[in-house]
């Protein structure tokens, strides 16, 4: 099985493929931006299962034409069968309102660059007529929210992206899903742990991922609870949601 992993060291996307290889054998190409992390990764699932083959490939996560030459490498030899895109930041709210440059970039890397990251890959998982694009986004795009609203508006674009994606695909070969997880307990995550927090094992997070991608379910939340959760967040009156210190 041929997967691809954009975002390779975030936690999240690390122990799906630690499920992925201690599966079966995978052929996994991991993309990351830090060399040196990317290759820890890729020599721990080396030691989790010795008959996978794992490759790393570093680039500007913005660059544009760089990410379209990688897909067009990672699909040239043998057909991709998984694209994961699982990275992303997660700014304090208030550093990123008194700092446009963390603005900017906070919705750069939550948004503009999945979205070229998918493009690139949905062409040539299109042309191979097969394969399943898996796309994490968050709950905080469900509405946006004090606490988090560039996050949350950056994630929403990705939402209403993997929209257009399984509209453009829709009853053909290639399956778009939108992942969908709540607090999450990874490094990303340490300051919703340090104000009392109870973020889901990440282990469970990446099971319940996996057995998504697996079923190719179109939308989904991780863990499920959030679904109820955001549903009533989505369906307060405003009058009651602007009192609300979330």
């Amino acid at each position: 099985m041929r997967i691809v992993v954009i975002g390779a060291t975030s936690a999240i996307a690390e122990h799906c493929c630690r499920v992925w290889v201690q599966r079966t054998a995978c052929d996994l190409l991991l993309v990351a931006r830090d060399a040196s992390k990317a290759e820890r990764v890729a020599q721990d699932l080396k030691v989790r299962s010795p008959t996978s083959t794992v490759e790393v490939a570093t680039l500007d996560f913005l660059d544009a034409t760089a990410i379209g030459r990688l897909a067009e490498r990672a699909a040239a030899s043998t057909p991709v069968d998984i694209v994961l895109i699982a990275h992303g930041s997660l700014p304090e709210q208030r550093l990123a309102e008194a700092d446009l440059a963390l603005c900017r970039s906070t919705v750069e890397v939550n948004a503009v660059s999945p979205a070229l990251f998918a493009e690139a890959f949905a062409a040539q998982l299109a042309k191979a007529g097969r394969g399943t694009l898996a796309i994490i986004g968050s709950v905080a795009g469900d509405r946006g929210r004090k606490a988090n609203y560039i996050y949350g508006a950056a994630k929403g674009f990705i939402e209403r992206y993997a929209e257009g994606l399984q509209h453009r695909f829709a009853g053909g070969p290639v399956a778009v899903v939108l992942i969908k997880p709540g607090p999450t307990d990874t490094p990303m995550t340490a300051t919703v742990k340090a104000r009392g927090g109870r973020p889901a094992p990440v282990e469970e997070v990446a099971q319940t991922i996996v057995r998504g991608i697996d079923a190719k379910w179109p939308s989904f939340y991780v863990p499920a609870r959030w679904g109820m959760i955001m549903l009533v967040v989505r369906n307060l009156p405003r009058v009651v949601f602007n009192r609300l210190n979330i």
